[in-house]
Order: structure tokens, then C-alpha cells, then sequence
């Protein structure tokens, strides 16, 4: 029988989903493939993968999709992986540079920007280079790895700031975020003092909810209430080792492994309860009024044997 292909993103964040298909037993079972968000997004359009972590404003835009419940990359409060870094305060910079390796924090800025800040920047898509980004414009987003690279780096040259607005344009409630010292910490910046906001907390600051940022996607048909179970399985395996994950992460990135721990386990959620659902639904509405996707078209959800990947999921240590 042929593997079913699942395209995977090769980001920290994803690696406790998945642990239990590259370092369980299911090893070996179906054909991973690594690579960043918005490429897995399109091998899932364009047939070359059959199940792949999506950018979630991607399951809006491409038909035919079944999303796995329970399992998610989501952020209840603060993600400190998703970053907008600016030259100056929200309200004064006319151009953001987006990470081109995401669309669904790009969906995310543009909503903040238009519904929360009521702001509207020229967005220029950028590798995420950090120093060339804020060259180009006057803030720049960054996500993923690198994003926590640049956070870990800078929190210890950090003050948490409130910014008001002006008496003209006051922002109500204050927006909060950090005044970073680039200087001081070696980091490379046409900007001595950089504002940086964290996205997830603005979004939870507008709503209050939670944010989805990434969902398991399958091409309908595709996903068996047995396939459905042995990703719950891997996420479940994933979950009692995140130390585990941390301490190989902390060699290949060379970064402190307890505070790779911290953020799995303090920034990042990886169900799909209730909250989150109300969150990815309200975001699918904001990203539908600004004409970022089509419509907010219901979720289709793909069967799944719950029973079996409780079972399943304390015997994928291999032998």
C-alpha cells in the first residue's frame, strides 16, 4: 500500500505533533516531507501531499479540506515566536516587511492593523532577515525560529512598555509591548531602539481569545478515523517528551534548552478546544470581512478514533 505523504514545518513548534512519526514507532509509516508554512500549504493544494500542517487562513482558501480535530498549533495569551519589530510606535511607521514563509501571521497582521491599531501600512513580502527587513520598512514581521531566536536573544535588553497613542489618536486600551536595546544586545539593526509587539497578545487584546495559528489539513477522504488516531497518538507521545524534544532542539539551534522547554509548554498549545475553535472561527471572519479569503466557510472536520490514540499513545516508544 502506498504511505499517505504528510508535509510537515520544520519549525520547533511542530516538533512535539510529530514526534511520535519520527521518533516513535509509527516511524516509518507514512512519507514526512519538511519544509516552511507556506509551502506545505501548497504541496497540499497541488496534490503532492495528501495531509500537511497549514497556515490555518489556507484551509479557507483551498477546497476540498478536512481538518483533524483536537490537534493545532495555537497560542492562548503570548507566542514570543511571532514578532512585529518596528522603528517606531504602532501609528507611526507607514510600511511593514512580512516573513514571506507565512500566510497565516500575515492574515493576522493585516487584521490587527485594520481592526485593532487602524493603521494601513504598505505590506512588502521579505526573506526574514531581520537587519535587510528594516532597512526596506519601517517594522517587519518575523515568526517561527527565528522570531524566537531574536526573543530569547533580546529579553535579557527588554523593558515591557505601554504604549497610549497621542492625544489626537489615543489607542484605548494602551497597546502593549516591549522597548528592546539592539545595541546592547548585539543584534543587528539600522535602529538602536526597537518597539516589538507581540501578535498573539494583540490578538487576544482585541478579542480575547485564543489564536490558531497552524491545524493538521487533509484532502477529503484522506484522513480514516485510524489515520485520525494515530495523529493524536504522535501529538500525545510528543507531549510527555517535551523536555526530550527541547534538549535536541537546544543542540541543532543552539539555544538554552530550558527556555525552549518554557515555550513549548508555556507559549504553545496544541489542542483544538473550544476556545481555540472560537478563536480560528472569529479569525476566519475578520480575514472574510477584509476580503483576505473568500468567505468563512464552516469547518469540515475528519473523523477520528479518539479511543484508539489514547491507547495507542503510551506504546510508540520504540524498542
Amino acid at each position: 500500500m502506498t504511505k499517505l505523504r504528510i508535509s510537515i514545518v520544520q519549525y520547533l513548534n511542530t516538533a512535539p505533533l510529530v514526534w511520535g512519526f519520527t521518533n516513535g514507532t509509527l516511524r516509518g509509516k507514512y512519507d514526512l516531507s519538511f519544509t516552511v508554512p507556506s509551502q506545505c500549504a501548497e504541496q497540499l493544494r497541488t496534490g503532492e501531499a495528501d495531509i500537511a500542517i497549514i497556515p490555518a487562513i489556507e484551509y479557507a482558501r483551498i477546497p476540498d479540506l478536512e481538518i483533524l480535530p483536537e490537534l493545532s498549533i495555537a497560542s492562548k495569551k503570548m507566542v514570543r515566536s511571532l514578532l512585529l519589530v518596528s522603528k517606531a510606535p504602532i501609528g507611526q511607521f507607514k510600511s511593514v516587511a512580512l516573513d514571506a514563509s507565512s500566510r497565516s501571521t500575515q492574515a493576522l497582521t493585516r487584521i490587527l492593523c485594520a481592526e485593532l491599531w487602524k493603521i494601513a501600512p504598505e505590506f512588502i513580502e521579505m526573506p526574514p532577515d531581520l537587519e535587510t527587513m528594516l532597512k526596506k520598512a519601517d517594522a517587519a514581521l518575523l515568526i517561527g525560529d527565528p522570531a524566537l531566536r531574536l526573543s530569547l536573544t533580546m529579553e535579557p535588553y527588554s523593558t515591557r512598555i505601554e504604549d497610549h497613542g497621542s492625544q489626537k489618536t489615543p489607542h484605548k486600551p494602551p497597546i502593549a509591548g516591549w522597548m528592546w536595546d539592539a545595541e546592547k544586545a548585539g543584534v543587528a539593526s539600522p535602529s538602536q531602539r526597537l518597539f516589538v509587539f507581540d501578535v498573539v497578545e494583540q490578538w487576544r487584546s482585541m478579542t480575547g481569545l485564543p489564536a490558531v495559528l497552524a491545524v493538521w489539513a487533509a484532502r477529503k477522504g484522506v484522513a480514516t478515523p485510524e489515520v485520525g488516531a494515530d495523529f493524536l497518538a504522535s501529538r500525545d507521545f510528543g507531549m510527555l517528551r517535551i523536555a526530550e524534544i527541547s534538549s535536541d532542539a537546544a543542540r541543532e539551534l543552539e539555544l538554552p534548552a530550558d527556555k525552549l522547554e518554557s515555550y513549548l509548554r508555556d507559549n504553545i498549545d496544541f489542542s483544538l478546544d473550544e476556545e481555540n475553535r472560537r478563536g480560528l472561527e472569529l479569525y476566519f471572519a475578520h480575514a472574510a470581512k477584509l476580503g483576505l479569503i473568500p468567505q468563512a466557510k464552516p469547518i469540515a472536520w475528519a473523523s477520528v478514533d479518539v479511543v484508539g490514540a489514547q491507547h495507542a499513545a503510551p506504546h510508540l516508544a520504540r524498542s
